[in-house]
């Protein structure tokens, strides 16, 4: 029995920041039914694949999708609209992840669900939100972070924007949507109504800049990577490329861990432009660069072994889920029918978790829909 074991939540999403809020709830005991149309969320076809429960499944498709059930309806049919009107009747959660008007053309918005099931808690995620100009633009991650300011400070040492590393609006909506149905369900516990919720990628990625866009926040310039302190200007909060062309991380500005590196590097003459503003850090950045390209990854690695700093080497990911780290926390786990998963970050003292089977195509027959 999960934390939301009793909850049926009905998922008309795809894709990224959908999948993600309802797996979070599957993983807590929630019944979560994956509505999809007859050719399936995008992401079951997205290599690379393995074998979960004796089937093969795109890798991306299982861990955000494990533990729902399946059932395809064509929500242009009648049949289709008649079983989803079923599936409503029975809900505590609708989520929906189409542009802005389509879930109204199909005759599913908030007013015709809530008219089914007043206190439902009806979720939409889309890039830009229900109303205002950019509502019916379209974008995935990348586009919401260039336009929220984001892949501005995503850039090289040459000032260039590069692709970023996570999709951080996508991540950003499914945290936010999942805050706000827990928060809703919470609020209906009291009061008895449900809610609508209209989760934006871009609001919701926005409130990630305040410790870095500030000056830009108060009405002043953008921040720049070179002379911000969390975005390159800081010698102690930087990246360095190390002799076998690896490289390691510096990620704690404290004064504390620059007075133990200089210290054990014996230059605590330096220690005041570990102090000075960030953009004026240029002489210690310098003599960092040019230290730790003088010994290996692995080298710098032992070296800081004994040493109170804030280092790291830069893993790739295969180097990241082979560290002890990981397995010490059990944060792969594989199925019992093979496939391995990533474990939920939420887990409970005292609760085992596994990862819940593999939703086939349609699996649910469409007589078991008002179950």
């Amino acid at each position: 029995m999960g934390k939301l074991s009793g909850f049926r939540v009905i998922d008309l999403s795809q894709f990224l920041p959908g999948p993600m809020l309802t797996v979070m709830m599957a993983d807590q005991g929630a019944e979560v039914i994956k509505v999809e149309p007859a050719g399936g969320d995008p992401a079951r076809e997205q290599a690379p694949f393995d074998t979960y429960d004796g089937a093969r499944h795109s890798v991306w498709f299982a861990n955000l999708n494990r533990g729902k059930r399946s059932v395809v309806l064509d929500l242009k049919s009648d049949d289709g609209k008649a079983a989803l009107r079923d599936l409503i009747a029975g809900a505590d959660v609708f989520v929906e992840g189409f542009r802005p008007g389509v879930m109204q053309r199909l005759g599913f918005d908030y007013a015709a669900v809530k008219a089914i099931r007043p206190d439902i808690v009806y979720c939409s995620i889309s890039a830009f939100g229900q109303d205002g100009a950019l509502a019916h633009h379209p974008a995935h991650d990348m586009a919401v972070q260039a336009l929220a300011g984001f892949l501005s400070v995503n850039d090289g040492a040459d000032g260039t924007p590069v692709v970023p590393g996570a999709p951080s609006a996508d991540l950003a909506a499914g945290l936010t949507a999942l805050s706000a149905v827990l928060m809703a369900l919470v609020g209906r516990e009291r009061s008895g109504e449900g809610a609508y919720i209209d989760c934006a990628m871009f609001d919701s990625l926005l409130p990630w800049c305040a410790h870095t866009a500030g000056s830009a926040i108060a009405g002043g310039e953008s921040p720049q990577s070179a002379s911000q302190r969390s975005l390159g200007g800081a010698a102690l909060y930087q990246i360095y490329r190390t002799a076998d062309n690896a490289h390691v991380a510096l990620g704690g500005r404290e004064l504390k861990f620059a007075r133990n590196l200089l210290g054990a590097l014996g230059r605590e003459d330096l220690l005041p432009l570990a102090e000075a503003p960030a953009g004026e850090q240029g002489e210690l950045i310098a003599f960092l660069r040019e230290t730790f390209a003088a010994k290996t990854r692995a080298e710098w690695e032992a070296w800081f072994a004994d040493k109170d700093v804030a280092f790291a080497p830069v893993l790739d990911f295969r180097e990241a889920l082979d560290a002890p780290h990981v397995a010490e926390r059990g944060l792969i786990v594989t199925g019992d029918g093979g496939g391995r998963h990533i474990a939920p970050a939420i887990r409970f003292a005292g609760e085992d978790w596994a990862p819940g089977p593999m939703p086939g195509l349609g699996e649910i027959d469409l007589g078991e829909t008002g179950a």
